[in-house]
């Protein structure tokens, strides 16, 4: 059950990410410097990748919960977060043409090696 909550958790908090990036960069891009709270709420409302990307926020957190009721906080924590920061910079590289200079992929991996000793 720990690595069915984990993957929930990994993949709903990639997805959220990356749907929220995606949405603000293009926000970002057709309105404007508006930056304010005003705007934000009303982007959050307007825009169904953003409420998606809430949603999937809210799945991962429930999932979370539901891992630390089982699992050690020390590893939870660290199994969860990991491989979402992979993930992540590996998607926003090929998805949202990011640029990813060598000490963010050595970074990378280097987080890749503490999931393999953690696992």
């Amino acid at each position: 059950m720990k690595w069915i909550l984990l993957t929930i958790i990994v993949v709903s908090s990639v997805l959220a990410d990356l749907l929220q990036s995606h949405e603000m960069k293009l926000g970002a891009r057709t309105e404007g410097e508006k930056f304010g709270l005003v705007s934000i709420l009303k982007a959050i409302g307007t825009r169904r990748n953003l409420i998606l990307a809430i949603l999937c926020m809210t799945i991962s957190f429930f999932a979370f919960l539901a891992l630390v009721q089982t699992q050690p906080l020390s590893f939870a924590v660290p199994a969860s977060a990991a491989p979402t920061f992979v993930l992540e910079t590996i998607l926003a590289r090929l998805l949202l043409k990011e640029r990813v200079d060598s000490r963010r992929a050595v970074g990378a991996l280097l987080v890749l090696g503490g999931i393999v000793l953690l696992g």
